[in-house]
């Protein structure tokens, strides 16, 4: 026998409430309704799930070992059915989110886990991803919101809000010599003779060039692979401040020092969508709570 929704409800019901006249005044049934219902679910599965014999209507060990199961289906079926409303009422099936990789995402995950809280059947994906490929995809529509370096070109099809402001520093290996870098390095033009590890796409072409110093480059996908180059000397990187700062404390990376100029570029990270596409609930709530973080 199968069970329906209806069956898991009722079944439900008797047992929260007591006996068969309370369920059915929860469930505004007449009682022998209920009681017959019952009778029938119970002959389908051929044992009892209620004792009759006293004036309450007492589960029965099966019903008891049947009952965990039965809330979990009631519960995944409530949750459909508010799904099934909220997606007529522009929630999106899908929120799909890139972040360039290294850039320091916690208040954005926040804001994801909140709407997920809401939105529990809401299907979330989350790509760490190089800079040039996390706009790529936007413009694709291949993503909702992305998290990157601000552009130095306006472009007038994106809307964005600020999230935060981000250092990049250049770093070399505190542990061994780095490919083409000089002893005595003094100013930043210095570091062109070497290799630079750089976290983009296998394209030639970089979409964010304020970074770029040597001609000589290595492409990697993940701040970790980049890490992990240059600490063993093959390149140096212009990489995230937070995301090199363990290695630094440990001893493994240093941070450059030019006489010529600071070390850092600044950079403000911003939220950003297009603005062709309409945002659809989820994306919007996630977009207002990064805008609170900023008030």
């Amino acid at each position: 026998m199968s069970l329906s929704s209806d069956d898991i409800e009722l079944f439900l019901a008797v047992i929260d409430h007591g006996s068969f006249s309370a369920a059915a005044r929860a469930l505004r049934r007449v009682p022998s309704a209920v009681s017959m219902s019952i009778a029938n679910i119970e002959a389908g599965l051929g044992y009892p799930l209620f004792d009759r014999s006293r004036r309450e209507a007492l589960p029965t060990p099966q019903a008891r070992v049947l009952e965990p199961h039965a809330r979990s289906v009631a519960s995944r079926l409530r949750m459909l059915q508010i799904h099934a409303v909220e997606l007529s009422q522009d929630l999106e099936s899908t929120l799909t989110v890139a972040v360039a990789a290294g850039l320091p995402d916690q208040d954005l995950l926040k804001a994801l886990g909140q709407v997920g809280c809401r939105y529990p059947l809401l299907r979330v994906n989350v790509l760490r991803i190089p800079q040039d490929q996390v706009r790529e995809m936007l413009h694709q529509e291949q993503a909702d919101l992305v998290l990157l370096p601000a552009s130095t070109d306006v472009n007038r099809e994106e809307a964005f809000t600020y999230v935060t402001d981000v250092l990049f520093v250049a770093v070399a290996s505190a542990t061994a010599d780095t490919l083409g870098l000089p002893a005595d390095l003094r100013r930043l033009e210095d570091l062109s003779a070497s290799r630079q590890i750089l976290v983009a796409g296998p394209e030639d072409t970089v979409a964010d060039r304020r970074l770029l110093v040597s001609d000589a480059r290595w492409h990697v996908n993940t701040v970790e692979a980049a890490l992990g180059l240059v600490e063993c000397g093959a390149g140096w990187a212009n990489l995230p401040l937070e995301a090199v700062e363990v290695a630094v404390s440990a001893g493994k990376l240093r941070v450059l020092a030019f006489d010529n100029l600071k070390n850092g570029v600044a950079m403000p990270v911003h939220l950003v969508w297009l603005r062709r596409k309409p945002v659809q609930r989820a994306a919007g709530e996630v977009i207002e709570l990064m805008r609170g973080e900023q008030r």
